[in-house]
């Protein structure tokens, strides 16, 4: 009977009693604590975290949580238009789609990026090496991969989205040169900010990936063409693609700006340099206006708006001829005898020389144990001051170099505007050089010699000028001696047709010379062209509009070397040669009488000044005086 309820009370039938031992409310206590010991610290953790998360970074994970589903896009402002002179249109935008990649939505970024490299020239690795580099500090700002993808590719990778995880694809407006290669160095180009540009905060508006002007027009009017940016605020799934706009502010466009110069009279210019090296700079003597700039060779500003690749960028900047470089502004040279405007105003201004002085030129003159020489082998003859501008008589200026001094032509070539920048509205512009005997002295530590001044009388030595501020000295001559600031702004207008700025002729000073002075001295032009001894007679005149002018020719190699048999004895191939023939110049200005346009021509190993140059100079004048608008008309049109 007991063993039967003792089996009942174990519930086990035959299960002996030592297998059951008694339980207590002790056993169950000490169990209890040990377990409550042992989650303890796991919930204590938990809270801490709990704390951390809800409290201390709540508003960070918040953040990140609206992040994933809502997202603040830049939009991009069109770039203002630029025009020219007439209202002709030059430069405007067209539509262009952007590749981006958002990497917090590529994630893994690797998976993404080898699909994506079936379709694009980059490689998995540098798809990769781009977003680590640029990417924001939690991975929602997107990167740009590849610029102007062309629809095409836009839509294959639309068709595939879904598969491409973060890739992006915006539109954004995109700078388009209507006319191929026209004015390129003046209107310049654009070219992707820098990271020291993005850190000095110049522009604070811009982000990396935008576009600044980098030469020209473009980047001395940066701020007034590059409009503000807007944004929107859109909805996105969980791969990035844009499911809804929520809202938007709209971008403001940049302001559009009117040039001074000529769209024809630029064409006609750029045609003239065709296959030539050289330079031409036309301006209205009447307000400092520059009406064309042409430098040669030139480039194709279209290939920076549609992204330039490296070997094209490697080329240009490794092509012999520097296509890159404004020759009208950055480069320097000889002025040869174009300089001779300069010594004849000091003769004349000093009291040397008047309309009476008459010096005899042989072909020769000496100095010291030196022959100096006239570029005509048997001389001149009597020459009087207009006569030596006119046929341009070395031996004459030789003269007067020599009783002015070098310093003396340097004061008044100082005070007409050479070896300094003129102020045009670009950027980087050359001074040239205007030697005196205390700049020798400083240079090279000697003193400067009586046999020095010769060569600096007539526009050689060691004198340097830009086509541009020979083209602003002639300009000045041909309106009777104001020297203008040259301008290529003319105005800026707001979108809305509202005036933002307009430029007004700006007078830097005058030359250094009386009206007896200057009535002479463009006699002396007016002969060089329309005289038969005038050395532009055969070249430069015109039967359709009275031209006024000087010629030169600047040597490359001094006339007492060797190096002028060496190009003769047939030791150097035509191309080195080429490298020893004198640069061309002419300078003149039309009509004759109320000048409208003055002109610098510059040829690089260009020979002859009156032949190569002359030529280009008379076709560029008369194209403009035949066909000008008048400036009333001008302005009217000039209003949007």
């Amino acid at each position: 009977m007991n063993k039967k309820r003792k089996q009942s009370e174990n519930g086990k039938k035959g299960v002996p009693e030592r297998f059951f031992p008694k339980v207590d409310a002790e056993w169950y206590r000490r169990r209890l604590i040990k377990a409550v010991l042992c989650m303890l610290p796991v919930f204590c953790i938990l809270l801490i975290q709990l704390f951390n998360l809800q409290l201390l970074k709540g508003e960070q994970y918040r953040s990140l949580s609206e992040n994933n589903c809502l997202r603040k896009q830049r939009i991009q402002p069109l770039r203002g238009h630029i025009f020219d002179r007439n209202g002709r249109l030059l430069v405007d935008n067209r539509p262009a789609f952007d590749l981006y990649i958002i990497p917090a939505d590529a994630t893994p970024v690797e998976n993404t990026a080898n699909r994506l490299a079936e379709y694009i020239p980059e490689t998995p690795e540098e798809i990769i090496s781009l977003v680590n580099n640029n990417r924001g500090p939690y991975g929602y700002r997107p990167v740009l991969l590849l610029p102007d993808i062309g629809r095409d590719l836009m839509a294959r990778l639309l068709s595939r989205r879904y598969q491409l995880p973060g890739i992006v694809i915006q539109a954004s407006p995109r700078r388009n040169y209507i006319y191929e290669r026209f004015a390129p160095h003046l209107i310049g180009y654009l070219g992707e900010i820098n990271q020291g540009e993005l850190i000095s905060n110049r522009y604070p508006e811009k982000r990396g990936g935008d576009m600044i002007g980098r030469q020209g027009v473009e980047r001395t009017y940066e701020m007034d063409l590059s409009g503000y940016p807007g944004a929107r605020v859109v909805q996105v799934n969980a791969t990035g693609q844009v499911m809804s706009v929520l809202g938007e502010e709209q971008s403001r466009p940049g302001n559009n700006v009117y040039l001074s110069i000529d769209f024809d009279l630029q064409v006609k210019a750029q045609e003239l340099l065709q296959d030539m090296t050289g330079a031409i700079i036309a301006i209205d003597p009447s307000s400092g206006d520059v009406l064309a700039m042409a430098s040669s060779p030139a480039f194709d500003q279209r290939l920076f708006a549609d992204g330039i690749s490296n070997k094209q960028w490697q080329e240009l900047l490794n092509d012999p001829e520097r296509p890159l470089h404004n020759r009208v502004m950055h480069s320097v040279y000889p002025p040869a005898s174009t300089y001779k405007i300069i010594t004849a105003m000091a003769a004349l201004e000093e009291g040397l020389f008047d309309e009476n002085s008459i010096v005899h030129c042989t072909g020769r003159y000496r100095l010291g144990d030196r022959t100096f020489r006239c570029w005509k082998r048997h001389g001149h003859g009597n020459q009087n001051i207009i006569d030596a501008i006119s046929e341009s008589c070395d031996v004459f200026f030789y003269e007067a170099g020599k009783q002015l001094g070098v310093d003396r032509i340097a004061l008044y070539a100082k005070k007409s505007g050479l070896g300094m920048p003129t102020g045009i509205d670009l950027s980087n512009e050359a001074v040239g050089l205007v030697p005196t005997a205390a700049w020798k002295r400083k240079t090279f530590g000697l003193p400067w010699y009586a046999g020095e001044t010769l060569p600096v009388a007539i526009g050689q030595g060691y004198n340097l000028t830009t086509p541009l501020q020979m083209g602003v000295l002639t300009a000045a001559v041909a309106n009777g001696g104001t020297v203008y600031r040259p301008q290529i702004m003319r105005s800026v207008y707001s979108v809305e047709g509202n005036v933002v700025k307009k430029s007004e002729p700006e007078i830097v000073s005058r030359l250094p010379a009386d009206e007896k002075t200057m009535k002479m001295i463009k006699q002396g032009l007016y002969e060089v062209v329309n005289d038969r001894k005038g050395t532009a007679y055969y070249y430069a005149r015109s039967s359709d509009v009275k031209i006024s002018g000087k010629t030169g020719t600047a040597q490359v190699v001094s006339r007492l070397t060797d190096e002028i048999e060496m190009l003769t004895s047939g030791e150097l191939s035509e191309e080195e040669k080429r490298r020893f023939l004198p640069h061309a110049w002419f300078v003149g200005y039309a009509p004759s009488e109320e000048p409208t346009i003055a002109v610098a021509v510059f040829v690089e190993h260009g020979e002859g000044g009156a032949s190569t140059a002359g030529p280009i100079a008379r076709d560029l004048m008369v194209s403009y005086v035949l066909n000008t608008v008048p400036t009333d008309e001008v302005l009217a049109r000039n209003e949007p």
